[in-house]
């Protein structure tokens, strides 16, 4: 059986169980278009072209 609040203690240093924010924004809809159509994840200079920059779509 599986424990799992000591599970997650083991990996989370200070209670996130995410990794922080590095407050870069993404068109998540279109990358997720662009992932469908290549079929793969996309790599980190194929999401860069994804980067919202100035918040501006």
């Amino acid at each position: 059986m599986i424990d799992i609040k000591n599970d997650i203690s083991k990996y989370s240093d200070d209670s996130r169980l995410t990794a922080p924010n590095d407050d870069q924004k993404y068109n998540l809809r279109e990358m997720i278009k662009a992932s469908e159509k290549l079929g793969r994840p996309l790599s980190d200079s194929e999401s860069e072209k994804f980067r919202v920059k100035n918040n501006v779509i």
